[in-house]
């Protein structure tokens, strides 16, 4: 099997094991969006918490160049972690939701 589409099934299979797990407020529910031609691939909260309209982005990785880019991360235990505990080295991982400059100073891929 080729890295890219490995790379597709590891980050779908991530985020599918998130939906398995029942949201803790309201009456929300998990979408998935998996776009494997652009590699955009979303978890996305979609309901109500009483009155109030949910909807919005928990997870949103891109895979650039081989990369995986972390552009949103509301998880607790954090993509990344599942990222490394799946075998992807930190050198293949961005956490592009800080900018340029603090990523320098972490461990992960800078771009």
């Amino acid at each position: 099997m080729d890295t890219q589409k490995s790379n597709r099934e590891l980050i779908q299979n991530i985020i599918i094991d998130y939906t398995k797990v029942p949201y803790a407020y309201g009456e929300i529910e998990f979408e998935t969006v998996f776009d494997r031609e652009q590699d955009r691939y979303l978890l996305m909260l979609v309901g109500r918490d009483g009155d109030r309209r949910v909807h919005g982005c928990l997870i949103h990785v891109d895979i650039i160049n081989g990369k995986f880019w972390i552009q949103r991360d509301g998880t607790e235990q954090g993509i990344a972690t599942d990222l490394l505990e799946a075998g992807i080295p930190k050198d293949k991982i961005v956490l592009a939701f800080h900018p340029p400059e603090i990523r320098e100073a972490g461990e992960f891929a800078v771009l």
